[in-house]
C-alpha cells in the first residue's frame, strides 16, 4: 500500500512538472491494489487515472517600472536598504532613488536620511515591517521601489554616495 501510493505520488510529481515545462495538462494512470482506488476489495486491481491541472508558469520580478512609494515612520526596527540608482533631477534640486524590497506591509518604506557636505550627498533608505501590520503572511518576492528625495541645494558636481555600504 505504501509502496503504490509512493509510485502514484511519485508519477503526479513527474507529470507535473511535465505540464509546469509544457504548460499542458498531463494524465496519469496507475494501478491501484484490490480495496483501493477502483478496485473493490476482493476483485483485481483497476487502472486509476488522475488529470494534473497545468501549472502557471514562474514569473520572475518586474524589470519594467518601479513602485512610487513614500517613507511612512513607525516601522519596526528600521534597517539601511542599499538602492540600485540615485538619478538627479533636470534641476538638480531632487533624487529619484531605486531598490529592490519587498511587498507591503511587510517592507515599508519607514525614511530616508540626507546628508549633505560640500563634496557629496550621502542618501540612506530606512525599511521595516509596518509597525500597523498585524498577523500578516507576505510573500517573499522582489518588488523594485522608487521614491523622490528633496535636496537642500542643486547637485551640481556633487557625489551621491548610497549610506546603507
Amino acid at each position: 500500500m505504501i509502496a503504490t501510493s509512493l509510485l502514484a505520488g511519485s508519477l503526479l510529481l513527474a507529470a507535473a512538472c511535465g505540464a509546469e515545462h509544457g504548460g499542458t495538462a498531463a494524465s496519469v494512470t496507475t494501478t491501484a491494489p484490490a480495496g483501493h482506488g477502483a478496485g473493490t476489495a476482493t476483485g483485481p486491481s483497476q487502472p486509476v487515472s488522475h488529470t494534473v491541472p497545468p501549472v502557471a508558469p514562474r514569473t520572475e520580478p518586474t524589470h519594467g517600472t518601479p513602485k512610487p512609494v513614500r517613507p511612512e515612520g513607525h516601522t519596526v526596527n528600521p534597517r539601511k536598504v542599499g538602492w540600485l540608482t540615485a538619478k538627479p533631477s533636470k534641476d538638480g534640486r531632487s533624487l529619484r532613488v531605486v531598490w529592490w524590497s519587498g511587498v507591503e506591509p511587510c517592507t515599508v518604506l519607514d525614511r530616508v536620511s540626507v546628508k549633505e557636505t560640500a563634496r557629496r550627498v550621502t542618501v540612506t533608505l530606512w525599511e521595516g515591517p509596518s509597525g500597523k501590520a498585524r498577523n500578516v503572511a507576505c510573500i517573499d518576492i522582489a518588488i523594485k521601489k522608487v521614491t523622490t528625495v528633496k535636496l537642500k541645494a542643486p547637485l551640481g558636481k556633487r557625489k551621491v554616495v548610497d549610506g546603507a555600504r
